[in-house]
């Protein structure tokens, strides 16, 4: 699985996610780090990747648009650095790639992970 990670979160997610065996890139590696979210999420379809935020705005665009794509792991709460919550990030991303390849939108809260297929 590759994943495309938003600005909002640490550039430190990349090494973890690779050591896991997902192909991972920050954005700011890849984008201007001021694009808007549109941006990113049309970045990531035309290259394959699911979009990693905490940004709550990916995921009104998906509910918004009706879109089936692309896909995104959006991390909800308080714990968004890789030391707090990267074995519930890395077991839901195992768990859940089956509807992450066809399209979904992954919700990681502490404790518990939860998947809508997409268009929501």
């Amino acid at each position: 699985m590759r994943l495309v990670i938003d600005v909002n979160l640490s550039p430190d997610w990349v090494p973890v996610l690779k050591e896991a065996g997902f192909d991972a890139v920050h954005w700011k590696q890849v984008g201007d780090p001021t694009a808007p979210d549109r941006e990113i999420m049309d970045w990531a379809i035309a290259n394959g990747h699911v979009v990693f935020s905490h940004d709550l705005d990916f995921s009104s665009m998906l509910a918004l648009t009706h879109a089936g794509g692309p896909s995104l792991v959006q991390l909800r709460g308080t714990k968004v650095l890789p030391e707090q919550i990267a074995e519930t990030l890395i077991h839901s991303l195992r768990r859940f790639h089956l509807d992450l390849e066809a399209g979904a939108l992954l919700l990681i809260e502490p404790g518990r992970s939860r998947v809508r297929v997409l268009p929501l």
